[in-house]
């Protein structure tokens, strides 16, 4: 398994000239797994939501990369570890079968630091743009609140809104990951 953060240094890999891949970006915490409270980081409170291993697992099969994009502002804030972070993306992967290509984490929070990488800045799905050489067109973003959504527009990635925090007027909005995925599938 392979976390990534804005702090890691480059990635050596180049891209292909012109981006061939597809790629479903996946918010963490309310898409991937239970939202509980401010932050999920413990091993006993990391809840994969039911349905995500075989949506995971279906989406894999029809070619798109997987890449979870999520801000960790908790760490920032010092109330867990990357560490911490790490071992939550370690189960996840336990979880669903090691089928998700990378993931992504933002540490920052705006009252300590400022960043890029922190959605609704764009600087994870760009990162993940590059290294796997993908096609936003080609591309969805799946996430529970406006600022992921806000994340994939910026690079042009279609967007689907999960579950029922909070409305945005331009998405379309399912329950879940498992709906999500057969919108994205067409079927």
């Amino acid at each position: 398994m392979r976390t990534f953060n804005e702090k890691l240094p480059a990635d050596r890999h180049q891209p292909t000239a012109q981006p061939t891949n597809k790629a479903v970006f996946l918010d963490r915490d309310g898409v991937l797994n239970e939202e509980m409270g401010d932050y999920v980081w413990t091993p006993e409170r990391f809840r994969i939501v039911p349905g995500v291993p075989e949506s995971l697992r279906r989406l894999k099969a029809a070619g798109y990369q997987l890449i979870v994009v999520t801000n960790q502002a908790g760490i920032a804030k010092g109330l867990y570890t990357r560490a911490e972070v790490e071992m939550c993306h370690s189960m996840l992967q336990q979880a669903c079968g090691h089928v998700i290509d990378a993931l992504y984490f933002s540490e920052n929070h705006p009252s300590v630091s400022e960043s890029i990488f922190r959605k609704p800045d764009s600087g994870m799905l760009e990162k993940a743009i590059a290294r796997f050489a993908i096609d936003p067109a080609r591309s969805w973003i799946v996430g529970d609140r406006a600022r992921d959504l806000e994340a994939g527009a910026r690079v042009g990635v279609r967007g689907i809104l999960v579950g029922h925090s909070e409305a945005v007027a331009y998405a379309t909005r399912v329950a879940d990951l498992a709906a999500a995925t057969e919108l994205i599938l067409g079927i």
